[in-house]
């Protein structure tokens, strides 16, 4: 008969039964701390979307579609862009001006801009190829919409002695272009602490066809054209 070795001894061969040590080290292991860490997260606060842009689906969208005769609401125009351009010549002598700019510019678009430069040297205005220049933010989708609003609502009425936009800075495809003096007219600034009164240039670029979609679509959502409040479906003539 063959003799049975105790329990937790030596299997065949004499080699050590390791089998119960492993379990034992299994079951008394510790909770992985990434676990711990996954339940104690906070749950991400939920984004509130643009007012102006559900405004626009809910109301804007389908009056233009009307006026328009268009059927397909993909077909809508729509704002497909905005591009902000702080042009700043005198940073080729003074590099902290185009500093204190693109801080500015973060402030008023809410997006870190990004830095443009010259593309060819001019010799006449001591500029050369690739020196910085000033600063450009694209906006997009919901940060779009929060800053037209609040340059249609907020910061156009402030210009002194404003009277309306002209409606003659269409480029014939629908986009708009329009230039300010005087960046001071955001609210978001402090004033305190800025050094330079600049000039911005603003470029709305919309999915319109044509200049009169563009006029449309921008006036009902609030551009303060010049001479507006008459007839509301027709463009003047370019």
């Amino acid at each position: 008969m063959a003799e049975k070795g105790p329990k937790g001894g030596q299997q065949k061969g004499g080699q050590p039964d390791r089998s119960g040590q492993k379990a034992k080290g299994k079951k008394g292991a510790p909770e992985q701390p990434q676990a711990a860490a996954a339940e104690a997260a906070p749950e991400p606060e939920e984004k509130v979307p643009a007012r102006l842009r559900l405004r626009y689906e809910s109301e804007i969208m389908p009056e233009l579609m009307r006026e328009l005769k268009i059927e397909n609401r993909m077909r809508a125009p729509r704002l497909s862009k905005i591009v902000i351009n702080l042009a700043l010549g005198e940073a080729r002598e003074n590099v902290k001006l185009l500093d204190a700019a693109v801080e500015e510019l973060t402030v008023i678009t809410g997006q870190k801009p990004v830095i443009t430069r010259a593309r060819k040297a001019i010799s006449n205005f001591k500029l050369r190829e690739g020196m910085p220049i000033g600063a450009m933010v694209t906006l997009r989708r919901d940060r779009m919409y929060e800053f037209f609003d609040r340059l249609v609502n907020i910061a156009l009425p402030r210009v002194r002695d404003f009277r309306g936009v002209s409606d003659k800075s269409f480029d014939g495809r629908g986009n708009y272009s329009l230039g300010i003096r005087e960046h001071t007219i955001f609210p978001e600034l402090n004033l305190d602490k800025v050094d330079k009164v600049k000039g911005l240039t603003i470029s709305i670029i919309t999915t319109a066809r044509s200049d009169n979609e563009g006029y449309m679509l921008l006036r009902a959502m609030g551009m303060p054209f010049r001479g507006a409040g008459g007839d509301q479906a027709v463009r003047p003539a370019a």
